[in-house]
């Protein structure tokens, strides 16, 4: 693993400049608190620390002569299962989360109670009702909106029925696989609290049974992601290809800057299409105009609807505000680092939380609701702009760094894309050109950014190597940050980027688009929840060929994991079948009958498995090397 203490702390040259600039005004970041906390603590690393009772903290060695077990008796495997399971049922708990607050704002809608908000793409609310059962022929929209708002919360309790986001989106032959191993979820609150039931002190004790419910509540995180990407679709549309940028030089020192984080569209979106239409407030102030940019998932969600330029992603979200251009960081929930307060007072930066949830010390609070959702929007335009006329002509530090950036791909325009180039079967000229080899298989990139890895340094040099193989590349997400920061969502890299078989594939595809050149060689899919696009689109392959989708040549990587989103988003690609990496030191390897079972053993149960390496080369190579192992099992 990259020594982040002794290079740049970045790929990035935009993140690596306004370091330069914080250590001159002596203002800490994420990777000066890093620093401080160094050596990290060696039981912690390997999951070999408890304090889930008062009796602890207990840590066991792996090595020496020191304790075997907890105080309770608990082994190393159950201590780090007990843990792991615990990391699932946080992710789940927030994917789900994000779509519960969706749920609840299409049923304020459908009841009147919301007015605000519409129905955007009626095609697809219509399109997953009928996956849901719910009928549609002669029924006015919002009826069926309010049903299937209904029907999401219901997935949310324990009831006889399976979870309908999770039954209804995988193959039959998944289902029926994960029924004969118990895998289905009963409901998805259901899952989370019965984790944090078995890993109470003295409930369950073996290390196995608590992986198999960690990965049944990685079924219901899928869930909880599938319904999250299909109901923000239904609201604010389903994403088409849509041109943009990323990287710190989309602010502008003339403009309002606000700057949307977080990761749920409910209020962001609304603000982009308003600040579209208030662009006067902010000229009334002498700026030019409102500027909205992305940090995180919020961006990837208004950058997918509305082409809103990222301005950084994850880790490196402090040096946004080093700038001293954002009039304003809007946050709503997940990922947004407290730090961000403490770097916004040495700015003068406003920061405004906005969920209740979401608190952070030292930052003002309003108190989002949908129901008075566009006021709310308005008064922050209005927030913003005062704020600009009070840093007008101050100097700003915005580096000279943007990158052009085609996002948008949501499973819909990726078939809408190939409908343009065989209208009757659009999935035969992806499936005939991975039989040619001209795809030599899928890979999805998710996750985040960590501060122990040189920022992007995974994420790049994995996806150099992959494309360079015929790789077809999604990423969402942070990982989807990454990439797009330094080149790869923009078409003209296809020729420097891909290997001839995938750059004949995206050309076509593009020239059929009549976008008179290739799609970018890294196909953006969208935010976090979002990762349930690529697995719609390796079910639809996976149905096309008959065949379930362990047998399909797709793997996934989190090459820069951090949040316990990343572990349940995991956990579900690994339920999925999928030989899925992730790039930093899992808290699993001090059980050895957990890594064993993660790494290996899971692979005869799901087809799906681990694999843990911290060198990105090597890891591509291990990705390759399975992407070719299914290839010959479906004899190609």
């Amino acid at each position: 693993m990259t020594d982040v203490s002794t290079t740049k702390r970045s790929l990035d040259p935009a993140v690596n400049a306004m370091l330069d600039l914080a250590k001159e005004k002596q203002i800490d970041t994420v990777w000066d608190r890093y620093d401080a906390m160094l050596p990290q603590c060696g039981f912690g690393d390997t999951g070999l620390c408890c304090r889930h009772c008062l009796q602890g903290p207990c840590r066991i060695d792996p090595l020496g002569n020191g304790p075997k077990t907890g105080i309770c008796g608990a082994t190393a495997d159950v201590m780090v299962a007990r843990g792991l399971d615990r990391a699932i049922a946080a992710g789940t708990a927030a994917h789900s989360g994000h779509a519960r607050h969706l749920a609840h704002t299409l049923l304020k809608m459908a009841e009147g109670k919301a007015n605000d908000y519409r129905i955007t793409d009626e095609a697809k609310l219509k399109s997953v009702a009928i996956r849901m059962g719910i009928a549609v022929d002669g029924r006015a929209a919002m009826d069926v909106a309010a049903d299937l708002a209904r029907a999401a919360l219901a997935d949310f309790h324990e009831k006889d029925t399976p979870v309908m986001w999770a039954a209804t989106v995988v193959t039959k032959k998944r289902v029926a696989l994960l029924s004969r191993l118990g895998l289905v979820p009963k409901g998805i609150d259901h899952e989370v609290s019965e984790i944090m039931h078995r890993t109470l002190y003295g409930v369950d004790a073996d290390p196995v049974n608590l992986l198999l419910a960690g990965l049944r509540c990685g079924v219901a995180d899928l869930a909880g992601c599938y319904m999250g990407t299909d109901l923000a679709d239904i609201l604010f549309g389903t994403p088409k290809p849509v041109q943009s940028a990323a990287n710190l030089g989309t602010l502008k020192k003339d403009w309002v800057n606000i700057a949307l984080h977080g990761h749920n569209p409910v209020l962001s979106d609304l603000l982009v299409t308003t600040a579209m239409k208030r662009q006067d407030l902010a000229k009334t102030k002498g700026a030019q105009g409102f500027n909205l940019v992305g940090i995180c998932c919020t961006g990837n969600e208004v950058m997918s609807r509305h082409g809103i330029p990222a301005c950084t992603h994850s880790v490196s979200q402090e040096t946004a505000i080093l700038t001293g251009a954002v009039d304003m960081m809007v946050v709503d929930y997940q990922c947004i680092m407290p730090s961000i307060a403490t770097v916004a007072q040495c700015t003068g930066t406003p920061v405004l939380t906005t969920m209740d949830i979401c608190k952070i010390s030292g930052t003002d609070h309003m108190a989002f609701t949908e129901e008075q959702a566009l006021a709310h929007a308005e008064e922050i335009l209005k927030r913003a702009a005062d704020r600009f006329e009070k840093r007008k002509g101050k100097s700003v530090t915005i580096p000279a760094v943007k990158t052009p950036v085609m996002a948008g791909f949501s499973t819909e325009a990726i078939v809408g894309a190939l409908l343009k180039v065989d209208a009757r079967d659009p999935l035969k000229p992806v499936v005939d050109n991975i039989k040619a080899g001209n795809i030599r298989g899928i890979c999805l990139y998710a996750g985040c950014n960590n501060v122990k890895v040189q920022q992007d340094k995974n994420f790049v040099a994995m996806a150099k190597k992959m494309l360079k193989e015929n790789v077809l590349i999604l990423a969402t997400g942070c990982g989807a940050g990454a990439l797009m920061r330094h080149g790869f969502m923009d078409p003209a890299k296809v020729d420097e980027l891909c290997g001839d078989g995938l750059k004949a594939v995206l050309t076509a595809i593009g020239q059929a688009n009549g976008l008179n050149g290739p799609l970018p060689p890294v196909l953006h899919m969208g935010s976090c929840v979002d990762n349930s696009r690529a697995v719609a689109l390796a079910v639809a392959v996976a149905d096309y060929l008959g065949v379930d989708t362990d047998a399909l040549p797709v793997v996934a990587s989190a090459a820069e994991a951090v949040s316990e989103k990343a572990v349940s988003i995991g956990a579900y690609a690994v339920a999925a079948g999928l030989p899925t990496h992730v790039g930093v030191m899992l808290p699993v390897l001090g059980g050895p009958l957990v890594a064993s079972v993660l790494t290996d053993k899971v692979k005869d149960l799901t087809g799906g498995y681990f694999i843990v390496d911290l060198d990105p080369e090597s890891a591509a190579d291990k990705l390759i090397a399975a992407i070719d192992q299914r290839r010959k099992g479906l004899g190609l």
